[in-house]
């Protein structure tokens, strides 16, 4: 006789028959699928002692296998099966305990807030108990409840014992996020926020999905840290990168204030070893903390273009040289304008400088464009100052073959950063984030306690545009989600005084947007079709205003943040009206909505100083099968791996869309895509994590010549992009891709069909 051993310990002889229901409950009421399949996929090996959980595991693995273009709903099955098996490993038995039980035993083993206790009473439980659908767990796809399970629901990482499961998550997510709310309104919020995360309406970053709700009081994804060029300062920023780094915070840095090597140094008592000593200091400081075991520790450093070392620091992470001469294990943005473009164009010369030698130029290249230009011009010509002098086309050259290369040197375009921004003249932005989305004030820190200094935080959330079937769809959901995120900013913990007054004098927030390449492929338009920008603008138009809208509407009830005055918001100014005019040639500027009203709004009051801005999207979009942020996908079924395995996500509604994907390899160039990221800048007042993607077998001889790169970074810059994120290029390694290329067109009863991945779920 085979015995098993259960989840309690306790050991009772198989029975097959147990199996086969729970193998039948996992496909029941999903299309497309066969329990007799995943039984037979399973192999399973049964000897005495074989545990339920090793049973279990296996039936998902099989599951999970059969996911393919023909037989997709199996990811469904997989998801219902790692739902059951939480259910008993949080619960021990399907149908979960109460909110309140729940919570109480999270609070007793430290695990959650008490405040969750202390705050909503015995009515409060019973109104959230009423409002969660634990049934919406079933519509989580497969790579979803993957990521639920290995990174954003909480549990005991020694015990491996679970507190909860999807939908506690969530309800305790929008608990927490309220326990700032007056005591009138906060239930209503609660469930509103509830109800548009468990319909996957919007998506949250990895601190808020992972730590709101527990102890942690950290949930901002983003930190911008201005290094200034004294030895306090520098040590100021690499004790914030410590402490970010270490609260699941990615890490922008700001490096371009330090002075080049061989500067002088105390009137030339000694001279400078150079900025790349310290970047190895802030990347020791940045490795030395790990994420909890969510993700590991990761930042982007910003320099521009015309730093003495420049020559330098372009190869820092390419793979030639030595590991003296290298710093490989981070990211850097360099940092352009117009004018460095006009000298390549002309064919000229650039001239590199230190920037403790050229007083006022790192200022100007930020802030007054017209200044900068006079004053470079000016030092050119001064033979006293120290300087190399390179040819536009070598230096732009460096750039171009090391973003293809290494995928991972980013650009900002520094005019258009802050001419097209909202926080004025008064408050220059001198660098972006991690991903290259987030552009915000920033100021040096003498010391961490430098209560003068500013961190820059931000903030995140995303629309999910699979859900929006019309512009106004945006209105009631981006009130929702602008009120949740700026709760946040109100509960949170700041861990340095610099960080803490850069909330109070900004309370930025960031909110983007996930599964565009669903949204387009549903509605018939390919990024690359000339149609497509126009078709985005009505909806980015509905996106940006009602975001402002809301944002100006909460000050009007909680007050504006505190440096409202010095911004353009405060002038009457709006995204619309800094836009680059290029953007009109793709889509036509014809607004829906009543822009002068709004402007005369903002003139009132903000509550956030920033309010739009587009990540990547690439863990939280899991969680609700959407394509990731803005991108295209690179397959119709991807296998993704991580530190906790490998996991297949297929796109929504492959069955009826999948010839109306638009795949990145199959556009000859990545034009049509940033035409759709310029309308889509026009109304972001941060910037988007924009990709380039070129594909070698739309080339001769498989060469990308450079002049085509340079060419798309000088006409991202043209039409009013802010920053560029990743260079893609394909080379089959990477993400696995499964594209039937023999695929048979739709017959026009399957074109029509409303087909939902779930079906009847």
């Amino acid at each position: 006789m085979i015995n098993v051993i259960k989840r309690d310990g306790s050991k009772e002889p198989l029975d097959l028959n147990k199996i086969h229901k729970v193998v039948g409950w996992s496909c029941e009421g999903i299309t497309g699928v066969s329990v007799s399949q995943v039984e037979l996929k399973s192999h399973i090996q049964f000897y005495d002692g074989i545990t339920t959980e090793d049973i279990h595991e296996t039936l998902i693995s099989s599951a999970s296998e059969l996911i393919s273009e023909d037989t997709p709903n199996y990811q469904y099955v997989a998801a219902k099966l790692i739902n059951f098996d939480l259910r008993k490993r949080a619960y021990g038995k399907y149908e979960p305990d109460t909110l309140k039980e729940i919570v109480e035993r999270g609070v007793k083993d430290g695990f959650y807030n008490p405040d969750l206790l202390t705050e909503y009473n015995d009515s409060d439980w019973s109104f959230m108990e009423g409002v969660i659908n634990h049934d919406r767990d079933n519509y989580i796809s497969y790579a979803g409840m993957v990521q639920f399970k290995t990174k954003y629901l909480v549990k005991n990482k020694i015990s491996n014992h679970y507190y909860e499961t999807p939908q506690v998550a969530y309800m305790l997510i929008a608990a927490s996020g309220c326990l700032v709310e007056e005591k009138e309104s906060r239930l209503k919020t609660i469930k509103q926020v509830y109800n548009h995360l468990s319909k996957f309406d919007f998506t949250l970053p990895t601190p808020i999905m992972a730590g709101l709700r527990t102890k942690v009081k950290q949930f901002s994804s983003c930190t911008l840290i201005d290094s200034g060029d004294s030895l306090d300062s520098i040590n100021a920023a690499a004790s914030a990168i410590v402490k970010y780094a270490a609260n699941r915070a990615g890490i922008g840095l700001n490096i371009g204030r330090i002075r080049a090597v061989g500067s002088p140094i105390r009137n030339g008592e000694a001279t400078h070893t150079g900025i790349v000593p310290f970047i190895k200091y802030f990347n020791s400081a940045l490795k030395s903390c790990n994420q909890g075991g969510l993700r590991n520790s990761s930042g982007t450093f910003y320099y521009p273009m015309w730093h003495y070392e420049y020559e330098d620091l372009i190869v820092l992470k390419n793979n030639k040289g030595t590991e003296d001469s290298r710093v490989r294990s981070v990211d850097y943005g360099v940092q352009l304008n117009r004018f460095l473009i006009q000298r390549l164009i002309n064919g000229e010369d650039i001239t590199l400088f230190s920037p403790s030698d050229v007083p006022g130029l790192y200022d100007a290249f930020f802030a007054d464009q017209k200044k900068f230009a006079e004053l470079y011009v000016k030092y050119e010509k001064d033979k006293s100052i120290r300087k190399k002098t390179i040819s536009a086309m070598d230096a732009f050259g460096h750039l171009a073959q090391e973003r293809v290369e290494t995928g991972r040197i980013y650009i900002q375009f520094v005019d258009n950063t802050n001419e097209q921004g909202m926080l004025g003249e008064d408050n220059p932005v001198v660098m972006s984030n991690l991903c290259a989305e987030v552009v915000q004030t920033t100021k040096p820190m003498e010391s961490v306690f430098d209560s003068d200094g500013m961190v820059s935080l931000c903030t995140l959330a995303a629309f999910n545009m699979g859900n929006i079937k019309q512009p106004s769809d945006f209105e009631k959901l981006s009130r929702v989600m602008v009120r949740f995120i700026d709760n946040v900013l109100t509960y949170q913990t700041y861990l340095l005084p610099a960080s803490e007054n850069s909330t109070r004098m900004f309370r930025n927030i960031g909110i983007g947007m996930s599964n565009l390449a669903y949204f387009l492929a549903k509605n018939g338009y390919k990024y690359t079709d000339s149609e497509a920008p126009a078709f985005m603008h009505p909806y980015m138009e509905a996106m940006g205003y009602y975001s402002i809208k809301a944002s100006a509407e909460l000050a009007k009830e909680r007050g504006s943040f505190e440096a409202f005055d010095t911004t353009k918001w405060a002038k009457g100014i709006l995204p619309i009206d800094t836009y680059r005019d290029a953007v009109d040639e793709i889509a036509a500027a014809e607004y829906e909505l009543d822009w002068e009203e709004l402007r005369l709004l903002t003139k009132e009051g903000m509550r956030n100083a920033t309010v739009l801005s587009f990540m990547p999207v690439e863990t939280s979009s899991q969680l609700v099968n959407a394509t990731n942020g803005v991108e295209p996908p690179r397959g119709l079924i991807s296998v993704k791996g991580s530190k906790d395995g490998v996991m297949k996500q297929v796109v929504p509604e492959i069955h009826r869309l999948k010839n109306k994907y638009d795949l990145l390899w199959d556009q000859e160039s990545p034009r049509g895509y940033l035409n759709i990221m310029a309308v889509m800048q026009k109304f972001v007042d941060q910037s988007i994590s924009v990709n380039t993607s070129y594909n070698p077998e739309f080339y001769e001889d498989g060469n990308i010549p450079l002049t085509d790169i340079l060419g798309d970074i000088i006409y991202a810059c043209k039409m009013g992009l802010k920053t560029l994120y990743y260079n893609n290029t394909f080379d089959m390694s990477g993400e696995v891709e499964f594209k039937d290329e023999e695929q048979a067109p739709l017959t026009e009863e399957e074109e029509s069909e409303e087909y939902c991945d779930s079906c009847v779920l």
